[in-house]
C-alpha cells in the first residue's frame, strides 16, 4: 500500500493550484505545464495526490489531445495501484476519457473487461458502473470490445464477461441497441464470432439472446429463422466425421437437434440435421452410449414433424429397421424398451405421413399414389407379415404393462394414504408420477399401433399424439373447445447457465431434466475433456483449452 509518511504537503497544494488555473482558463490547452504536472503526479505522488490526479486527468483530458497518449497511460497506471482508493477512483474517470473521444472506447471497455476479476465489492460496482455508462454512451464500439473478451484463453475474464453481459447488458438490450435493427444486425455478427467455441451454456444464453431481437421475431422473414439455424449448425459440428466414442459431440449434436426445433416450426430447414442423423447415428445406434440412446431418439421424433418428404424418404428405411429391431417377435422373456418404442413409432408415423408410398416396400402396405415408387406389382407380403406380427406382439406386452401399472397406480394410492412421514409421502410421490408416465408410454404406443394393422394405413401427421415427455395439450381459456399444444422446447433446454446440473430423473421426467444437464454445468463450473478428433478446445459441459477456428 502506497503510504502518505514523509509525503510533501505542498504536492497535494499544487494539484489543487492546477485545478483551479484550469478551470478558470477560457483556453485551456494554453496551460499545458499544469496538465503535464497533473500527470507527474500519478509517477512520483503520494497516495492523496494519485487519488486527486485520478480526478483531474479524465477532467482536463479532452483539452490536450497532444499529450492523449501519455495521459491514457498514466490513467491506465492508476489502475494498477495497491492502494483501493486509487484504483476506484481512475475506474470511474474511465469513461469520461471516452467523452470527446470514442475511439478510446473499445480499448477502455477491453482494459474494464479484464478488471471485472476484481476481488473487492466496491471496486467491481465501479467496473460495472463505467461499463454501463460507456455502453449508454457508445454500444457499437463498447458492445465489440466486451465480446472479444469470449473468445479470450483467459477463463476468468471470459467467465466474468459473460456474466456481466447476462446480467446486466442482454436484459437492456431494448434501450441499448439504438438504431434497433442496425444495431441487432451488429450484435448478431459479434456474438456469431464468439461462437466458435463455448460451452453448451454458453452457446444457450446467446442463442436465447439472439432469439430474443426483433430481427429475429415473429415477423422475420425465413431466410433470418434459416440463420439461427445455421449458427446451431455450425456449432453441431455437422461437417465433422462422426466418431461414436466421442460423447461430447453426441452430447453437443443432441443439445443443438434440440434447440433447433422451434426454428423448425418456424420454417426454417431440418434437412442437414436428418441427413447427418441418417448417415452417421442411426446406423451405429447399437454402439451409441446407453445413456445417450433415448436423447437421440426424442430429438429425432421432435424433429419428425418439420421433415421434408425427401428427408423423409432419406431416413424411413433406417428407422423402420431401428424399430424392427426394439419390436422384435414373440420371444421367450423378450422384454421390450418401451421409450424407444414410442419415439420411434412416432418418428415413422410422421416420416410416413411424408412419403405413405415408401412404406410398401419396407412395410408390405399398398399405398397407392400413382407414381412408379409405389412398386405395387412387386411382393412385399411377407414384409407386411413380418411387421403386423411385430406389432401385434408390442401391442401383448404393452397391455399386460398397462394393466400391471394400472393395480400398481391402485397400490400407491393405499399406500399414500397410510403414509406418515413427508419422506414416505415424497417417495410414494414419485413412484406415481413414474406410473402416470408409464402409463402414458404405453397408451401413446397402442394409439399408434392400431392403424398400422391396415394394408393401407392412414398414418399420423398432426398433433393428435402428445410424445410422454412433453406437456399434455390444455384448453385455452377463451376457448374451451380450442387444444393449444404446448411444445416446451423439451424444458428450455434444462436449468439456466449458471444453475449446477442433476442426474437425469425416472423415465419420463422430461427433457428439461435429462437431455441438458449434462450441457449446462454452468458458467462457473468448468469440468470434462475437451474435443478430439473435432477440433474443439473447450467441451460442450465445459473444459479448458481453446483450438476451433470455423465460423458461421
Amino acid at each position: 500500500m502506497a503510504s502518505d509518511a514523509g509525503a510533501d504537503p505542498s504536492e497535494v497544494d499544487n494539484l489543487y493550484q492546477y485545478n483551479e488555473r484550469l478551470n478558470e482558463a477560457s483556453d485551456k490547452s494554453q496551460h499545458v505545464s499544469d496538465f503535464e504536472g497533473i500527470l507527474m503526479a500519478v509517477q512520483h505522488g503520494s497516495t492523496k495526490a494519485k487519488q486527486l490526479a485520478a480526478q483531474l486527468i479524465p477532467k482536463f483530458f479532452q483539452f490536450f489531445p497532444g499529450l492523449a497518449s501519455k495521459a491514457a497511460s498514466a490513467h491506465f497506471d492508476l489502475l494498477e495501484e495497491e492502494e483501493l482508493g486509487i484504483r476506484v477512483q481512475a475506474i470511474r474517470g474511465l469513461p469520461l476519457l471516452c467523452k470527446d473521444n470514442p475511439d478510446y472506447v473499445s480499448k477502455i471497455v477491453d482494459v474494464l473487461g479484464q478488471l471485472l476479476v476484481a476481488e473487492e465489492n466496491v471496486e467491481r460496482d465501479a467496473v460495472h458502473k463505467a461499463l454501463m455508462s460507456l455502453l449508454r454512451q457508445d454500444a457499437k464500439a463498447s458492445l465489440s470490445g466486451l465480446l472479444k473478451h469470449v473468445e479470450s484463453s483467459d477463463e476468468n475474464i471470459r467467465d466474468k464477461v459473460i456474466c456481466f453481459l447476462k446480467d446486466k447488458v442482454f436484459p437492456l438490450k431494448a434501450e441499448l441497441l439504438k438504431p434497433q435493427e442496425q444495431m441487432e444486425r451488429h450484435v448478431t455478427d459479434l456474438v456469431k464470432k464468439s461462437l466458435r467455441d463455448v460451452t453448451g451454456a454458453e452457446f444457450k444464453l446467446f442463442m436465447d439472446f439472439l432469439s430474443s431481437l426483433s430481427i429475429f421475431g415473429e415477423s422475420a422473414p425465413p431466410e433470418r429463422i434459416q440463420e439461427l439455424i445455421e449458427i446451431i449448425e455450425g456449432q453441431a459440428d455437422l461437417d465433422v466425421q462422426f466418431n461414436v466414442s466421442d460423447v461430447d459431440h453426441i452430447d453437443r449434436l443432441i443439445s443443438c437437434m434440440f434447440m433447433a426445433v422451434p426454428y423448425f416450426m418456424r420454417g426454417a430447414s431440418s434437412s442437414k440435421f436428418i441427413g447427418y442423423y441418417s448417415k452417421y447415428l442411426i446406423p451405429v445406434f447399437d454402439k451409441l452410449p446407453e445413456e445417450r440412446k433415448q436423447d437421440l431418439l426424442k430429438t429425432l421424433a421432435g424433429c419428425s414433424p418439420y421433415a421434408t418428404a425427401q428427408d423423409s424418404r432419406q431416413i424411413l428405411p433406417s428407422v423402420v429397421q431401428l424399430l424392427k429391431n426394439f419390436m422384435t417377435r414373440k420371444k421367450a422373456g423378450e422384454t421390450l424398451n418401451f421409450s424407444y418404442v414410442e419415439c420411434l413409432l412416432y418418428t415413422f408415423h410422421h416420416l410416413a405421413h411424408k412419403t405413405p408410398n415408401s412404406t410398401n416396400s419396407l412395410c408390405g402396405y399398398k399405398i397407392v399414389t400413382g407414381q412408379p415408387s409405389d412398386r405395387l406389382g412387386e411382393d412385399f407380403s411377407e414384409h407386411y407379415k413380418d411387421f403386423t406380427e411385430r406389432l401385434k406382439y408390442t401391442e401383448e406386452l404393452v397391455k399386460g404393462t398397462i394393466k400391471k401399472l394400472t393395480q400398481g397406480m391402485t397400490e400407491h394410492n393405499k399406500a399414500m394414504s397410510a403414509a406418515k412421514t413427508d419422506e414416505e409421502k415424497t417417495k410414494i410421490k414419485t413412484e406415481k408420477q413414474n406410473t402416470t408416465t408409464g402409463l402414458r408410454i404405453c397408451n401413446n404406443i397402442l394409439a399408434m399401433t392400431q392403424p398400422l394393422h391396415s394394408k393401407a394405413p392412414s398414418f399420423i401427421g398432426d398433433a393428435k399424439i402428445t410424445l410422454s415427455w412433453k406437456e399434455t395439450a390444455k384448453p385455452t381459456p377463451s376457448k374451451a373447445a380450442a387444444v393449444s399444444e404446448k411444445r416446451t422446447l423439451a424444458g428450455s433446454m434444462g436449468a439456466r447457465p449458471g444453475q449446477p446440473p442433476k442426474k437425469a430423473r425416472a423415465e419420463g421426467a422430461g427433457f428439461k431434466n435429462q437431455l441438458m444437464n449434462r450441457a449446462l454445468e454452468g458458467l462457473s463450473s468448468r469440468g470434462g475433456g475437451g474435443r478430439g478428433s473435432g477440433g474443439r478446445g473447450r467441451g460442450w459441459a465445459g473444459g479448458r483449452g481453446r483450438g476451433r477456428a470455423s465460423s458461421y
